[in-house]
């Protein structure tokens, strides 16, 4: 029973210092979620004194070899991605588009060869106004 908890404590251990690697406040690791609320700040809405729409629907794109390292892990690095963005959005009084996503995805063509943050609102919103139906 004692080898089992420590196995278990190892791998959150493990688990831990991936996220702190990868998403952790140094410079490097940061940049992609410093990123990440830059985008959604960039795409607000402000639709009234008291109203600030954002996109509910985030990809981090990464190579697909950091991707691949991320694997085991992808859950827990997009939750703790998902917990940043809804903080920052909550303290900045935003109202999201929909239930909040972030996911990590891989491709093999990016900018700046380290990752590259999009957004959108979920798909059923628009901006159009709603019409009755025609009877």
């Amino acid at each position: 029973m004692d080898t089992l908890k420590g196995w278990e404590r190892a791998i959150e251990q493990a688990e831990r210092a991936l996220v702190e690697r990868l998403f952790g406040m140094e410079a490097a690791e940061a940049e992609v979620v410093r990123a990440l609320l830059r985008t959604c700040d960039e795409r607000a809405v402000v639709c009234s004194s008291r109203r600030i729409v954002v996109p509910n629907v985030y990809s981090v794109e990464l190579p697909p070899a950091v991707f691949t390292e991320i694997g085991p892990h992808l859950t827990l690095v997009g939750q703790e991605l998902t917990d940043r963005l809804e903080r920052h959005g909550r303290r900045r009084g935003y109202e999201w588009a929909g239930p909040l996503t972030v996911r990590l995805d891989a491709a093999e063509r990016i900018p700046n060869g380290r990752y590259r943050v999009r957004c959108a609102p979920m798909e059923h919103i628009t901006s159009a106004p709603l019409k009755a139906p025609n009877r």
